[in-house]
């Protein structure tokens, strides 16, 4: 699929931004054009080759509908969780990676829970900050809010599922 500036994408590993330019670099002697994406958290630039984005898994950002039943599903969401701290890694590595929003929010929701029950690792936790990011970033967008506006909203629906 071919972008333009100012249409908003998702890299499954960085979340949600805005493509800001299109550059062409001079690589291994070939010149080559990359999507120049503006991630307003941290004020990060991803440069994405425009010719790999179908095998990164770069797609549009949700529709605020789609956003929304996203929110909704939060609260009655299952959440498998394996003992064993590498497999449970590998497997919530293999959903954040996946670009599906609502398996980000199944990592969201279980290493929230297990970080009330039994604390995080600094991996985990780092993957739980990772997660947030990619799915508020893409909520940002969908929604129209701001960051801490979505994040309370998550924390609210975490909660809703908690006491269901």
């Amino acid at each position: 699929m071919d972008y333009r500036i100012g249409d908003r994408i998702v890299h499954p590993l960085h979340g949600a931004g805005e493509i800001s330019e299109i550059e062409v670099k001079r690589v291994e002697g070939k010149n080559r054009s990359y999507y120049v994406m503006h991630i307003p958290k941290g004020d990060m630039r991803v440069m994405i080759p425009t010719d790999a984005c179908d095998r990164i898994g770069i797609r549009p950002v949700i529709g605020r509908e789609q956003a929304d039943e996203i929110f909704r599903a939060i609260p009655a969401m299952e959440t498998a969780e394996d003992s064993n701290w590498n497999r449970r890694y590998r497997e919530n590595m293999v959903s954040i990676r996946s670009g599906d929003l609502l398996k980000v929010a199944a990592v969201i929701k279980s290493l929230v829970r297990r970080e009330a029950a039994f604390g995080l690792s600094n991996g985990e936790r780092k993957m739980l900050h990772s997660a947030k990011q990619i799915f508020i970033s893409e909520m940002m967008f969908s929604q129209e809010r701001s960051y801490e506006a979505v994040e309370r909203e998550l924390y609210s629906v975490l909660d809703e599922g908690r006491t269901a």
